[in-house]
């Protein structure tokens, strides 16, 4: 393989693990993770309720056991469509091409156990893109504002990343001319800057500290406030090598993020000020993966374990910290014990997945290098042209 097809399956399959792990547990507390699966979660675990199809009839989801979420699926339609362009996307590609995925084609749904749209499982602030775009008609660029200031964005830009390898500005430009169609304020912030963190990750020869000054580097308001926090509370701290550090961690990013996160303390009983724009606020997704990754030092195993513990929006933020240790470790990180019974039981090939959105990295970068060096030409044209 190539460096980048090495990468890109490192980065997809990094961010399912975290998704599947975390999904089984998502919305929940650390206290209560550990009263139901009797201590810290350290692999793939069974749904919350055996009578998933009826606990919670807003979500009737086989969550747990392996089966991916919502974030993957959005994930792995972004890079067909990437596919099928072959080149840098925009918010019109999102509804010419993301859009008719959702509504067109039929995909197996792990929690759903049978064949859907991606519009039946998606949540409500991704349903949004096909009221906006599909049936209102909405101008692309501008669709996202009114939405729900989410993660739903960011949790599947990890493609945008991987379009722009080596390119954290590129990556958070992308980005947020995609998400636009999606989200608005910081969670469109957001979006922008996983795919910055993820480009940074997939460079050869990167680091951790690399993927830090990018973030920083390309952040803005608040979502740059609380990714400066996280880095002041963990940045120095040990390593955990015990549950009791481990949770200590935990409860270290939280108190870093919670000053940004518009949520609040109960993750299922939302502050008013939950989820509306703001120039002061962040998702708590982004920074509570960036802080464990820190935490960790980029250890793929602890960083999603860490996020899956973490609880309240587990999945993402267990994808975004599972795609960025994946980037900067390679795809070797990233147990084959789980992604193999991930794969199975959620009848789902990722590691193709991984080699398609490679091969396209690939063919967008030999585009972007016949552009810069047209471009290159066309500047040292213009510097040798004396004045008239």
């Amino acid at each position: 393989m190539s460096w980048l097809e090495d990468r890109a399956v490192a980065v997809i399959t990094g961010a399912a693990v975290g998704d599947a792990l975390g999904g089984a547990i998502e919305g929940w507390t650390p206290e209560q993770i550990e009263e139901r699966h009797g201590g810290r979660i350290t692999g793939i675990v069974g749904p919350w309720f055996e009578n998933w199809r009826d606990a919670r009839p807003i979500a009737p989801y086989h969550k747990g056991d392996g089966h991916i979420t919502d974030d993957t699926l959005m994930t792995r339609a972004l890079v067909e469509v990437y596919a099928r362009r072959r080149d840098h996307l925009d918010a019109y590609a999102v509804a010419e091409d993301l859009v008719p995925l959702m509504i067109g084609e039929p995909t197996w749904i792990p929690e759903l156990e049978t064949t859907a749209l991606i519009l039946q499982r998606v949540f409500l602030a991704e349903k949004w893109l096909v009221a906006r775009l599909h049936y209102g008609h909405v101008d692309p660029r501008e669709a996202g504002v009114g939405n729900i200031v989410n993660c739903g964005a960011a949790m599947y830009m990890a493609p945008v990343g991987l379009a722009n390898p080596g390119d954290p500005r590129g990556a958070y430009a992308e980005a947020i001319d995609v998400a636009g169609a999606h989200q608005a304020s910081y969670g469109r912030e957001a979006a922008g800057v996983f795919a910055a963190m993820v480009a940074a990750a997939v460079a050869p020869g990167a680091t951790l500290d690399d993927v830090v000054t990018a973030a920083l580097d390309v952040a803005h308001d608040g979502t740059r406030a609380a990714l400066v926090a996280m880095v002041e509370a963990v940045v120095g701290r040990d390593v955990p090598t015990t549950d009791e550090e481990e949770r200590e961690l935990a409860r270290v990013v939280r108190d870093a993020v919670a000053p940004y996160d518009s949520v609040g303390p109960e993750y299922r009983q939302m502050s008013m000020d939950a989820r509306r724009p703001s120039r002061t606020k962040a998702i708590e997704e982004l920074p509570a993966a960036f802080g464990l990754v820190l935490g960790y030092r980029g250890d793929f195993r602890g960083a999603v374990l860490g996020a899956v513990n973490y609880g309240r929006d587990a999945d993402s933020i267990a994808v975004m910290a599972g795609a960025i240790c994946a980037g900067l470790g390679g795809p070797d990180v990233v147990p084959a014990e789980w992604l193999d019974e991930i794969e199975t039981a959620s009848k789902m090939d990722i590691r193709a997945t991984g080699h398609l959105m490679g091969q396209v990295a690939l063919d967008i970068v030999e585009r972007d290098r016949t552009r810069a060096r047209a471009r290159l030409a066309a500047l040292e044209t213009l510097m040798e042209r004396e004045p008239a």
